[in-house]
């Protein structure tokens, strides 16, 4: 009998501390629910992600860390698509500011035309500066679309170990038809065998652009000179000419889309070479920067990363 009623009495307390156990369980399970609903609740709103008194349980920890870590990509990414925008309403301002010129030229140019009669050697003049806009503005157009490419990655840059002698030298050749026209001595020093890993397209659209814009400020009868050096961890191509030089408080400025020098505003251009060069190089994990004086020429130094070792092992296997 005593047997019996201790059996009884350890099936009662054993149901009480299952009916318990399973009360408290139920109350973790609608604190848990009730916190992780706060969180996605923060999460949807973007408001910052605060632990709102968790339980303290291993479970809870390990998920809050997981919704922080989501929260941390989310906030990333508004930021990157905030910054994006920013960018684009930036470009489409530059571009409508841009082609308001040359558009304007054109219709001035045939509203003239309209109104005078006879006149074909007149008449042939304002068709010349017509074809002039009209190149200028697609030449803005095409720039823009390389510039939004690039800035928004629908272009990616696509580097690989390659020899640089021959990329620097289509962009040379590029600009010898103007540099002739000027009369300016275009010479370039670069070791044959010097291999850089670099996208040879947009590196050789990238130093085409600052040999363009020397051969453009360098007076008739000037020097561009190139020199192609390899150091520890980068290989540095200097173009130097013997143009008008930059003022120290502008050097920063030439990089920037658009500008143009206050004095220099009656050459062609429109202030995106140098821009664009800078994007490409940066985007190749590289820099530029500029020396110059102003009456004493410009020094442009383009750095592209360089593993000597790794170029020195390529060189000789191919040998």
């Amino acid at each position: 009998m005593a047997g019996l009623i201790g059996a009884v009495v350890g099936l009662a307390l054993l149901s009480v501390f299952l009916w318990m156990r399973m009360r408290r369980l139920k109350k973790e399970i609608y604190s848990f629910s009730d916190l992780l609903e706060t969180c996605l609740d923060e999460m949807i709103l973007g408001q910052k992600l605060e632990e709102p008194g968790a339980p303290g349980d291993f479970l809870w920890d390990k998920i809050y860390g997981k919704l922080e870590q989501v929260y941390r990509i989310q906030q990333r990414q508004n930021a990157q698509s905030a910054a994006e925008k920013e960018q684009m309403k930036e470009l489409i301002s530059d571009i409508s500011h841009q082609t308001k010129t040359p558009i304007a030229n054109m219709k001035l140019y045939l509203d003239i035309m309209k109104q005078e009669a006879g006149g074909e050697e007149r008449q042939k003049e304002f068709l010349q500066k017509m074809e002039g806009q009209t190149e200028k503005l697609d030449f803005l157009l095409q720039s823009m679309v390389k510039m939004s490419r690039l800035e928004t990655g629908v272009i990616e840059i696509r580097q690989r170990p390659d020899y640089l002698k021959p990329t620097l030298g289509r962009a040379v050749a590029a600009v010898v038809p103007k540099a002739e026209k000027k009369n300016i001595r275009l010479s370039v020093e670069c070791g044959d065998a010097l291999q850089v890993s670099h996208d040879r397209k947009w590196t050789e659209e990238a130093l085409f652009n600052i040999l363009d814009n020397g051969v453009k400020y360098t007076p008739e009868g000037g020097t561009i000179d190139v020199f192609v050096s390899a150091q520890e961890f980068f290989v540095k191509i200097s173009i130097r000419d013997s143009g008008k030089g930059i003022a120290a408080g502008r050097q920063a400025a030439v990089f920037q889309r658009f500008y143009r020098e206050p004095e220099v505003h009656d050459q062609e251009g429109i202030g995106v070479g140098l821009y664009l060069a800078r994007k490409i190089i940066t985007l190749q994990r590289g820099y530029i920067q500029v020396q110059s004086q102003e009456g004493q020429g410009a020094d442009f130094q383009v750095y592209l990363p360089y593993d000597r070792e790794k170029s020195q092992f390529r060189e000789t296997f191919q040998l």
